[in-house]
């Protein structure tokens, strides 16, 4: 069947939407909020495809890049910053590229998402090669800066997989590895920063946190080697390595700060002891 309209674009269930009062908005956009987790439940098995070939390509020393455009740029970029200091891995392993460079970030970058070659060129920047896996990212699946970026990585036999919104569309065609989350029509329509939006973050956060884990990047269920940039932090750490060791605070603290990390410091002190 040809692809025609995004599910993301079909009208709203909700109509006359500037005669609700504040609380009927908040309860109906929360009422459709409530239905995006089940929509991701019905991918976990395209997603654990997916994340196992990511899992062989990095655990191999490749990397894990993202592509997208607007919200779905933003929330992949947004992904891979939080992985050097969530896990304690190098920015260079997970890296998020947006449609119209950092500048889009903030402020939406007029037309740069409809150029169908300038992605594979973004790539370019950071060598791309067989060794890594590229996701784009594009709730309508439509996307040309996307779908580019994605052709010609099979084009070099580089793995690829996405993360849309609306079924049977290009960009899940021209990926090896597609997940759909149908999240269906949007409270105001076609507003993807909503369910779609809520979704991929969703999905992003499996996928990266379940790559990490399976890397040992986690200890039983702590962030044993995440970096140590503030008080909070320092303080998370602290309490780790006097929970797994049965020391007091100001000896556990000292170990985190001359050790670098919850996993060194542990480590280093079952060694020594």
């Amino acid at each position: 069947m040809d692809f025609l309209k995004p599910d993301t674009e079909k009208a709203s269930n909700y109509d006359h939407l500037e005669k609700m009062n504040t609380a009927e908005l908040l309860k109906n956009i929360n009422k459709e909020d409530q239905t995006v987790a089940k929509s991701v439940q019905k991918v976990i098995p395209a997603i654990e495809v997916l994340v196992d070939r990511i899992v062989e390509k990095l655990g191999a020393g490749g990397r894990l890049f993202y592509i997208g455009a607007g919200t779905s740029g933003r929330l992949g970029v947004l992904d891979a910053s939080e992985c050097p200091p969530t896990f304690g891995v190098s920015p260079g392993i997970v890296i998020g590229l947006i449609a119209g460079g950092d500048t889009a970030l903030r402020n939406a970058v007029e037309n740069a998402e409809d150029d169908r070659k300038q992605a594979w060129k973004d790539l370019q920047d950071y060598k791309i090669s067989e060794k890594d896996v590229l996701v784009g990212i594009a709730a309508s699946g439509t996307t040309p800066y996307v779908i580019g970026g994605i052709d010609k990585a099979r084009e070099n036999n580089i793995i690829t997989g996405c993360v849309t919104c609306s079924s049977g569309s290009p960009l899940a065609n021209a990926s090896e590895f597609p997940v759909e989350v149908i999240t269906g029509p949007e409270f105001v329509t076609g507003s993807t920063r909503m369910k779609a939006g809520t979704a991929q973050k969703m999905v992003l956060n499996m996928i990266t946190t379940s790559t990490m884990i399976r890397l040992g990047k986690i200890k039983g269920n702590k962030m044993v080697d995440m970096q140590l940039s503030n008080k909070k932090l320092v303080g998370r750490g602290t309490q780790m390595i006097m929970d797994e060791l049965h020391i007091d605070e100001e000896q556990a603290k000292k170990l985190l700060l001359e050790y670098g990390s919850v996993r060194l410091a542990i480590a280093n002190f079952q060694q020594n002891s």
